[in-house]
This record gives structure tokens, sequence and C-alpha cells, in this order.
């Protein structure tokens, strides 16, 4: 790029004057608007800012982009863009903003971290169960992989809402819609054990309704639940770091990966829009590419 003319500096100049007086913008958001302007002036030189086109926008963050510029940033900058030749228009410098008509990059949705299927096995080994403390965590660990239920969910689960019987939990989730999510065996043999040997002495003489309490008698908290997770990820190994819903994740992308269609996923989870269970199959996507280049001869 080149360097740019006077006249292209003198309005960038009086827009950032004309921010900081009608805005009073830090200086360091101000030295990001005077740094993407600069950088259009630079690409289009020896051209004027006011003639600038909407295909030299859309070439100038095409261009950002190709050398490795996050959506993100592009998008920022085009933001940026905008406010500059809206102020150009106001000064009636320009007749119309050649920004109007250019979309921002798409950003996408950060991939949730998950845990592969190994890593889900080392964290529900963790726990002792030997001890009542030790199996009431495995029963919740794999109650929570079982069913892909959200944290608040698990944590508030109630003794009527499972029917072991049956093999289901009968969840209220967001917006008070029902559903019921199967358990499994692994989920029902660890919840019948903590209720025969763990859940009555952990209450001792008191009484709840909450599935899982804790040594205090008390139904556990979705604080107590994360620090016990994250005290067992530790004991297993695990490196990466856990978000709350580190195993809901796990279960939506493992079901994804041995061939669970994406609407049966949708209803497991209880979510309200499809579009929102779509980002699994991108992290199964991710996941399968990895393997390819890691295993095929030519990846």
């Amino acid at each position: 790029m080149l360097g740019i003319n006077t006249n292209n500096q003198n309005l960038i100049d009086q827009f950032i004057d004309a921010l900081w007086l009608e805005s009073g913008l830090a200086k360091n958001t101000l030295s990001a608007y005077r740094s993407d302007i600069h950088n259009l002036a630079g690409f289009i030189a020896p051209n004027s800012l006011l003639v600038v086109q909407q295909s030299d926008v859309q070439k100038f963050l095409a261009t950002l982009l190709a050398q490795g510029i996050k959506a993100s940033s592009s998008a920022r900058i085009l933001s940026t863009l905008r406010r500059f030749y809206r102020y150009q228009i106001r000064e009636n410098r320009l007749l119309a903003d050649p920004c109007t008509h250019v979309l921002s990059p798409k950003q996408g949705r950060p991939l949730p971290k998950t845990l592969s299927e190994n890593q889900v096995e080392q964290l529900l080994g963790a726990p002792n169960t030997e001890t009542i403390l030790g199996l009431r965590d495995r029963a919740m660990l794999e109650v929570l992989y079982a069913t892909g239920l959200r944290v608040s969910e698990l944590v508030n689960l109630k003794l009527l809402e499972v029917n072991l019987q049956v093999g289901v939990v009968r969840i209220i989730g967001k917006g008070n819609k029902e559903r019921l999510v199967p358990l499994g065996e692994q989920a029902i043999d660890y919840l019948e054990r903590y209720l025969k040997c763990a859940r009555s002495e952990l209450l001792a003489s008191k009484s709840s309704d909450a599935m899982f309490v804790t040594a205090r008698g008390g139904a556990m908290t979705r604080q107590t639940f994360w620090y016990m997770i994250k005290r067992h990820a530790k004991v297993a190994g695990i490196q990466s770091s856990l978000s709350p819903h580190t195993l809901r994740h796990a279960f939506a992308t493992h079901l994804i990966n041995h061939g669970a269609d994406l609407r049966s996923v949708q209803m497991l989870l209880g979510h309200a829009d499809l579009s929102t269970t779509q980002i699994y199959t991108h992290v199964a996507r991710e996941r399968l590419q990895s393997m390819h280049s890691q295993h095929h001869p030519r990846g």
C-alpha cells in the first residue's frame, strides 16, 4: 500500500476531531478508527477517499481477509468506514455512502469447548465410588453425559422427575417447556447405587426433594458442582479448561459423531431453534477434518 496524500490525511484528521468532540471516545478507540481509515486511504492511493466506490471497499476488505484478519475485525473496520462516510455526507462532501450495500463478513458462532470420548471416560472414572461423595459425583457426571442436561437442570433435578423403571428424566427447561430424555444403562446403574447407598447418608435426618444433595443435606448449587467437576478433571489429567456446559457439548457432539440426526439432538437438548443445534455439526466436521489430516497418507 502507498502512503496517503495530504487531502486524505486532512479528511481523516477532521473526522477524528469531530468524533472526539461529539462522542468523547477513548484515545485507543480513536486510534483504531484512524488506523482503519488510514489503511483504506493507503489501499486506494493516490485516489481521494471521496471517490471510493463500493467495489473499492469490497476489495479492501477481501484483501484484509486474505491476509488473515478475523471476520470480527473486518466487521469492525467496515463499521468504522460507514461512520466515516456518514460524516462526509453530513459535511456535504458526498451524496452517498459507498459502504451502504457492503455486507459484513459472516463471523459465525464460537465453537463450544468439548471433550473427546476418551477424556469423558477418564472424567467419569475419576470419582472414588467407594465413598458416598464419590458415588454421588459419579452419578451426577453419568447423568449429565447421558442426558446432555444444562447444569442448572441437573442441580435442580427432583426425585419425582426421574423414572428409573422407564429410564427417563422429565425436564422443565427454558420457556417452561417439558421434555423427556433417556438415561441409558450406566446412568441408571449409578443413580440406583447412589440412591441406595449414598443419598440417605448425605441427608442424615434431613429431608429434601432434590435428587442430588450435599454433605450438609441441602441441594447442590451450580457453583458447587463446577468446583467438583474441575477437581475431578484435574484428577483425570484433563488439561483443557472446562466451561459450564462441557459435558453437554460432549453429549451432543458424540451423538452426532455416531450418526444421530440433528432434529433428535435438538429435542434432547431442549433447543427451541434448530439453528442453535447446528453448531455441533461444525464441531463434528472439525473433528473429522483433524482425524483425516492426522491419519490419511495424503492428509
